[in-house]
């Protein structure tokens, strides 16, 4: 994805607010970055804009997809147009699992838009994800019988059954309590490998930024705009422990304490 000097306004009465100024940004295919900033300052807006949910006032965005092809531009207002669907399966931080619908008819809704037989050649798949998350068993359950961390797991599967190379996640871990959140960072730790995913992941938390991530940028206040990058090279299972992760921590928290809102 390239991005380059974005920006976004809303209208709140006679007044005009700025969320987005001139964000320029780049993720290479396969990478996992991480976007940190104060509250307001635009980071879901982003992801929104990159969904296709949203058109910005200014600046690019594109998208290639698995293929190498061009997606459509998204520029001046513009939104995504034409026949291509970008490559981008969009995660919240809300499951929005929808309650009518079991856990098996819950994860499959993505193929299903497309035809019955999508829905019938992804089953394989979705089974086997399922089982290797530990919601096997679970298929016919609703969502108010489920946890909040089987809820979120079963839309992190869903996110997946998308079948799209670039993964947007919106605080997808927030809401949950430290031991749960700590075990479905490494699923998506999983899910990144596996299967090679782009990542872009908004969160409030820095650790989780650092443990997780290729790359952190860091987005200052409203009007959000990149205050600077920080490479996160050291393998993963060292992390958590080293003396480069808390010097890299102090740094972030010390830009985000002089742009907070």
């Amino acid at each position: 994805m390239e991005i380059r000097g974005l920006g976004k306004s809303y209208r709140v009465g006679k007044s005009s607010f700025a969320v987005l100024e001139d964000v320029s940004l780049g993720i290479g295919r396969g990478e996992f970055v991480s976007l940190l900033g104060p509250s307001g300052g635009g980071k879901s807006t982003l992801l929104d804009i990159l969904a296709g949910l949203e058109s910005p006032d200014a600046g690019t965005v594109r998208i290639a997809n698995g293929e190498t092809r061009d997606a459509p531009k998204i520029a001046n207002g513009a939104s995504l147009s034409g026949s291509l669907i970008p490559p981008i399966a969009y995660m919240q931080q809300k499951d929005l699992l929808l309650p009518w619908r079991t856990l098996w008819d819950n994860v499959l809704i993505a193929p299903e838009l497309i035809s019955s037989a999508e829905r019938r050649r992804m089953e394989p798949l979705a089974a086997e994800l399922l089982r290797a998350h530990g919601l096997d068993g679970f298929q016919k359950a609703y969502p108010a019988q489920l946890s909040g961390g089987m809820r979120q797991r079963a839309a992190l599967i869903r996110t997946l059954l998308c079948e799209r190379e670039i993964l947007l996640l919106d605080e997808p871990f927030g809401a949950l309590d430290a031991i749960t959140r700590g075990r479905l960072q490494q699923l998506l730790l999983r899910v990144w490998r596996e299967y090679g995913k782009t990542v872009l992941l908004v969160t409030h938390d820095v650790e989780e930024a650092l443990l997780l991530s290729d790359r952190v940028v860091v987005l200052s206040g409203r009007p959000g705009r990149v205050l600077r990058e920080f490479p996160v090279t050291l393998p993963h299972s060292v992390r958590a422990r080293s003396p480069e992760t808390l010097r890299i921590k102090q740094q972030i928290l010390e830009l985000l304490e002089g742009h907070h809102e």
